[in-house]
């Protein structure tokens, strides 16, 4: 063997690595890839100053030579013999073998390395890998420890684009084949921004992956004395904590400063003893939550905690936990067996995992685990511990919390996926809580302890902590950053909206995401890219990095984003309101369908088609086409705006054909922009090598926004939504006229929500839809009784209420037949008749009539029952008869006292027994040929008795007052005129003085007319 010099590029970046704590990524293609791993693993070995690194070797299925030593020297001699192999090279190959500590581990057992640490990590098989594999074994590797990914299969690196991964089998559907690699492009030019990233071939050449390879500088000074100054200050912060009993000894279990600054907050918390304290603890995978929790767990025994309950999604999770418990113990100086007691689980699910460490120094102390289902447990709790909260369901964790201590753990980015709805929903919960409590606190010195206390009752104090330095590496790890921005890791923040303000809904466009153009890797699309998924992780309750790769390879899926008004000809990335993903699904042959309907398998994708098909055995609506919104998120900031319903709205308008393309109509709708390479070489393709290859972004890019109409959209029958049904979705999708089909029975493990899907036909004229949600209304009134008798009355309602359709009325319409005597004695006997005609006299107790109320409420719902009722009765009506709740829990749900719950659930069976009674008399009155006549039909009056009362005193009014105006004339009044008076009255008097001889008593006034006229005119 010919030993040749390894380029000084290799050695001084392993030896920065070392010094500053950062791992470092070599990608080895060739042929003879995997022998280069020795001289790899030596370099590292020689450079590092301790024992020599352990190996995690991962493989798909085949490792290619025996990690059996036996047959491994049996293996060599029989090549040796064969003259196939010389004794240099298997020797080399051999020592590395033998001597160093290898873990083999398939790609589908990678969770077993959860928690441990490896100097060296080699990835084969470059095609099963998947972006949840590379973050989960990379992240196992320490500081100054080598990543080596192995492409023995590949001789150029364009070969890498073209390469059929496992995973696109999982993507390809019957209608779509064509899968494009754009995950690999984007991760083979990812690696020009790593720093800490050299690609070699099989004789370890440095490729001229990008112009920072060019020169690769040995770590300065003052970076080395930074990463020094951080162990010093733990050291400080250590030895300034010694003479604390409790916490001194514990704090030297920390591996980082910002570990051992959580633990001194957790330690404040327990101490205090605040039984409404709640502390959130927040972290990127490998930073050691789950080891300052087992320490702080130690901690509170030694501060004297007595009930202490720790959850988790299983007791596998909690391995790291009770570990840290017990070296906690080790270091207050307990000793196992005598001071405590570590009990294993006997279930063989668990594999022995630990359960609980009952304490018996001094008192007796217990560390309990726990489901998290079994919240009613915790009544003598003083400290509650849930660790991955992420991974429970919402509604679990909001149960756990109560009148206790509580820790709470989750990861917001890794591998795994993010919690989100734990930091979106709960812990915003928590902090509203928080602020009004403290609100309080400061508002309230003149208010006594009585209304204080009355004020925050049901608060709790939140305390909000997060740990940024890993355990295994030092901070600014190069790796980390290109891995989170390969797989959109660190996109916990959404990007405020520039501007004042928000645009109408109506103002705004849905445009088509070119995925070429998205992940191509350059800065703009980047940038956009990392927004996109920002919304996504805001928007949904978990995120994995394999969504990524599917949302980039898979090819019946498409991105549409809806966008406000902006400016085309600017250089600024436009704001996203919302982003909607779909998927292209249907398009079946019956030959595919009826095989699988046979045989009980069912292919991957389609997922409506094939779920549907099950459900109601019709073959033939796999064949029609349609398009399944598998995600559309809105803007955290703009959430209930609208934005989401417009951009339902406009691409439905898009698959309905309105809005036709102005482009060549012979244009595919799926624009494949093949991939293009900048080579330095024009030679023949055999001749070129892999140091003539030069990578580069491709220049020819279609743009990455095009408005609806410069594409033309695929023919559909049909668009539908799979989702988590909650009351606010199911009223967001029921607005948008989508009709809910199929409801599955189990709820999903981690949201706890049962999968709904709800189509809507994109032609009015097809029928099948309406057929299919009669059926389905039929099975879930059925079911409300056992899977979903949980539900909520108003969802309940909202998936039984009938869409506001006229083709849908008429038909349900002339399906559904009226109730008759002969039906009505299917559900009910005379004697039951008779109960329910007693109950609504309030003779009887409710009690004795709960037997028939399900049928009550089936005929109802069922149409068959004409009554009217209110929502109130509509929602306890369904409560009663098909969810079968009792009255104590429908008052709670409904908030009504019981008594008003009964009341209106009398008038309930008033109308029944009163509708039930109609159609008895109509059958008899069939039977003995007796014909109702028409004056005895009650009908309404048009007019109501007051009305006509007040009509005719009008018109009687009316005709008095036109016959006192006859009578008064103008001369019959002349005689009420004042002179006429005084002109008599004078005459009478001189009459009367002449017969009587006396003088006068009145004199005649001349003026009496002008003062007449004068008071007439005052008047």
């Amino acid at each position: 063997m010919i030993r040749r010099k390894i380029d000084s590029r290799i050695r001084v970046l392993i030896e920065n690595g070392i010094h500053l704590g950062h791992r470092s990524l070599l990608i080895v293609i060739g042929e003879k890839a995997r022998e280069q791993v020795a001289i790899l693993h030596h370099l590292l070995s020689k450079a590092t100053v301790r024992a020599r690194p352990s190996v995690l070797w991962c493989y798909k299925k085949e490792l290619g030579f025996s990690s059996h030593r036996k047959k491994r020297m049996k293996l060599i001699m029989k090549k040796l013999r064969a003259g196939k192999a010389s004794i240099n090279e298997e020797n080399q190959f051999e020592l590395f073998i033998s001597s160093t500590e290898i873990r083999y581990c398939y790609y589908s057992e990678t969770h077993k390395i959860l928690g441990n640490t490896y100097g060296m990590c080699v990835l084969q098989d470059f095609e099963a890998m998947t972006p949840n594999l590379l973050a989960r074994t990379i992240e196992t590797v320490e500081g100054g420890g080598l990543v080596v990914i192995l492409l023995h299969s590949l001789h150029s690196i364009r070969q890498l684009h073209a390469m059929t991964m496992d995973v696109h089998s999982r993507y390809r559907t019957e209608a779509h084949q064509d899968v494009v690699a754009r995950f690999n492009e984007r991760f083979l030019l990812s690696l020009a921004s790593c720093k800490t990233c050299l690609l070699l071939d099989d004789e370890l050449n440095v490729l001229p992956l990008s112009s920072a390879v060019s020169a690769i500088d040995p770590a300065s000074a003052e970076a080395k004395q930074k990463v020094a100054s951080n162990a010093t200050e733990l050291k400080q912060l250590i030895e300034s904590m010694s003479d604390a009993p409790t916490v001194g000894k514990l704090l030297k279990q920390c591996k980082t400063l910002d570990q051992a600054k959580v633990i001194l907050k957790l330690f404040d918390v327990i101490s205090e003893n605040n039984l409404k304290h709640t502390v959130s603890l927040t972290a990127a995978r490998g930073r050691g939550k789950s080891a300052a929790l087992g320490l702080a767990a130690a901690g509170a025994i030694g501060f004297g905690y007595s009930n202490i309950f720790v959850t988790s999604p299983g007791p596998e999770n909690l391995k790291t936990f009770f570990q840290f418990v017990c070296k906690g113990f080790d270091a207050l100086q307990f000793e196992e067996h005598i001071d405590y007691e570590v009990v294993q689980s006997v279930n063989p699910e668990f594999n022995k995992a630990v359960v609980r460490i009952n304490v018996t120094r001094g008192q007796r102390q217990t560390i309990q685990y726990i489901h998290p289902t079994d919240a009613i447990k915790l009544g003598q709790a003083e400290l509650v511990i849930i660790d991955e909260a992420a991974a429970i369901p919402l509604l679990h964790v909001k149960q756990l919390l109560g009148p206790y201590l509580v820790f709470i753990s989750s990861t917001v980015n890794g591998y795994e996926g993010t919690g989100r709805s734990l930091s979106l929903k709960l812990l915003q919960e928590l902090r509203e809580q928080s602020s009004k409590l403290t609100a309080v606190s400061k508002s309230s010195s003149n208010i006594s302890a009585e209304n204080f206390k009355f004020q925050t009752v049901g608060g709790r104090t939140l305390s909000e902590l997060t740990l940024s330095e890993s355990i295994r590496y030092k901070p600014g790890d190069d790796v980390e950053l290109w891995l989170n921005q390969l797989l959109c890791l660190d996109v916990t923040t959404v990007p405020k909206v520039s501007g004042g303000g928000c645009p109408p809904p109506e103002h705004c466009d849905l445009y088509y995401v070119n995925r070429d153009t998205l992940f191509c890797f350059h800065k703009a699309s980047e940038l956009f890219l990392q927004r996109m998924m920002s919304i996504y992780v805001a928007a949904h309750y978990k995120n994995s990095p394999n969504d990524l790769q599917m949302m980039s390879d898979a090819p019946a899926h498409h991105l549409f984003v809806l966008l406000g008004p902006f400016v085309q000809n600017s250089n600024n990335i436009p704001e996203i309101l919302c982003v909607v993903q779909v998927c292209l699904e249907g398009d079946l042959s019956k030959a595919s369908v009826h095989s699988s309907l046979t045989s009980g398998k069912r292919p991957s994708g389609d997922l409506i088609p094939w779920t549907l098909v099950q459900q109601f055995q019709d073959e033939d609506f796999p064949s029609l086409c349609g398009a399944r919104i598998v995600r559309i998120a809105t803007h955290p900031d703009y959430q209930r705006m609208g934005y989401g319903l417009r951009a339902v709205q406009l691409l439905q308008r898009y698959y309905e054909g309105k809005f036709p393309a102005l482009d060549d109509p012979t244009t595919s709708a799926i624009d494949i922009v093949p991939i293009e390479f900048n080579m330095s070489s024009h030679s023949n393709e055999k001749k070129r090598g892999l140091l003539d290859e030069h990578v580069s972004q491709r220049k020819k890019l279609p743009p990455l926004l095009s408005r609806l109409y410069e594409r033309s959209a695929e023919r559909l029958d049909w668009i539908g939504v799979s989702y988590g049904l909650t009351e606010t979705l199911q009223r967001f999708w029921a607005r948008s006229q989508f009709f809910p089909v199929y409801i599955r029975q189990i709820a999903n493990e981690l949201t706890g929500e049962y999968s709904c899907i709800m189509l809507k036909t994109l032609n009015t004229d097809q029928p099948w839809l309406i057929a299919y949600w009669t059926d389905f209304r039929r099975r879930f009134i059925s079911l409300l009784s056992n899977p979903f008798s949980h539900f909520p009355a108003p969802l309940a309602l909202g998936i039984l209420a009938k869409p506001n359709l006229q083709m849908l009325n008429a038909q349900a319409a002339a399906e559904t037949t009226p109730l008759d005597r002969k039906e009505l004695a299917v559900y009910f006997t005379n004697h039951d008749l008779k109960r329910i005609e007693m109950y609504s006299r309030n003779l009887i107790d409710h009690h004795l009539i709960v037997d028939l109320v399900p049928s009550i409420g089936k005929l109802y719902f069922l149409g068959k029952l004409n009554i009217n009722l209110n929502a109130v009765e509509v929602a306890i009506l369904l409560a009663f008869g098909l969810q079968l709740k009792n009255v104590a829990d429908l008052g709670k749900e409904l908030k009504l006292q019981s008594a008003q719950v009964l009341a209106l659930f009398n008038r309930i069976i008033i109308k029944s027994i009163q509708c039930m009674n109609e159609i008895c008399e109509t059958a008899v009155e069939c039977e003995f040929g007796i014909e109702k006549q028409p004056n005895l039909q009650i009908a309404s009056l048009q007019r109501s008795l007051d009305e006509e009362l007040n009509e005719y005193a009008e018109e009687e009014k009316e005709k008095a007052d036109r016959q006192h105006s006859i009578q008064l004339s103008e001369s019959e009044l002349k005689m009420y005129r004042i002179e006429a008076i005084e002109q008599s009255m004078l005459e009478d008097v001189e009459q009367r003085t002449v017969t009587t001889g006396k003088r006068k008593l009145f004199k005649k006034k001349k003026s009496s007319k002008k003062r007449l006229r004068k008071q007439n005119v005052q008047v």
